[in-house]
């Protein structure tokens, strides 16, 4: 679904399997940070404008419950490959711990995160990879961490920049726009009164970990993301020294398996460093707090 979210490598995704749901006890952990969510909004920093209004030709709720099904097959299938790491896994812990200090600031850009079941999941794997998929669900693999050597700094600001794409529903942007065109303009405008398009949307949740976003998608990403980290009070230039170690992991061509479509390593970079002005205010307070 994302590396974040251009470089994959060749190893495959896992596949699917018979849905499992395995024991989880730092869910708690996560439900708490989830409801230190009902704070009200702080204005945002950095400037992304409004959300795809085409991703309401797919319900959410029903896209959450398809994605919330995949997570647990992809969880299934990587438990049964001895995979999945355990809950006391020290990697798996310091990924949990850095979420729950991003989760309460996530509520200005999605008022629905109020009945998310935030998750992360750590799947062993030399994939440089990591997603999130709508309602809260997230993988890392280990190699994007060992083969990187990812500050705690770094891994904040991938998995912003992981839930920042589930936040402005991009996948569900994405899978609208794609079913709006292939039914046609006319079945499509009859959706908008829902019709059979919550069927389209279970059916869609299969696709969310091969679904590629446009290059606007990656770059609102990037600074949602930031500014999540920032209030986090993680270091916002870890973004940019993110960028610096996939560009040498690379070799400098934006990442394995770079997608044209994409924008590149450096102006990526170059992005992000324009933006860091606004979000270093957010972190002195919150280093200070």
């Amino acid at each position: 679904m994302c590396w974040i979210c251009d470089a994959k490598t060749s190893e495959p995704t896992p596949p699917r399997a018979a849905s499992a749901r395995g024991p989880w006890n730092a869910r708690r952990g996560f439900l708490l940070a989830s409801a230190a969510v009902a704070a009200g909004p702080a204005l945002a920093q950095v400037d992304v404008g409004s959300a795809s209004g085409v991703r309401k030709l797919v319900p959410a709720e029903t896209l959450e419950t398809a994605a919330g099904k995949q997570y647990v097959e992809v969880l299934a299938e990587a438990r049964a490959n001895g995979t999945l790491a355990p809950d006391a896994d020290p990697q798996l812990r310091r990924l949990r711990a850095i979420a729950q200090r991003l989760i309460p600031h996530t509520r200005q850009w999605n008022p629905r995160v109020s009945s998310w079941r935030w998750e992360v999941n750590l799947i062993t794997s030399k994939q440089l990879n990591a997603w999130a998929m709508p309602g809260g669900k997230i993988a890392f693999y280990s190699g994007i961490l060992n083969q990187l050597q990812l500050t705690e700094d770094e891994i904040a600001m991938i998995m912003g920049h992981e839930m920042a794409h589930a936040l402005r529903e991009h996948a569900r942007a994405r899978l609208a726009k794609t079913q709006a065109t292939g039914l046609g303009l006319s079945i499509a405008a009859q959706l908008f009164g829902l019709g059979q398009l919550g069927d389209v949307a279970a059916d869609l949740g299969t696709k969310l970990l091969s679904l590629k976003f446009s290059r606007s998608d990656e770059s609102e990403a990037d600074l949602v993301g930031l500014e999540i980290a920032a209030r986090a009070a993680f270091q916002p230039r870890a973004s940019v020294s993110l960028w610096e170690k996939m560009l040498a992991a690379s070799g400098g061509s934006g990442g394995p398996g770079f997608l044209s479509t994409h924008p590149s390593g450096p102006n990526r970079i170059r992005e992000l460093q324009d933006n860091l002005p606004k979000v270093q205010g957010l972190y002195d307070a919150a280093r200070r707090g």
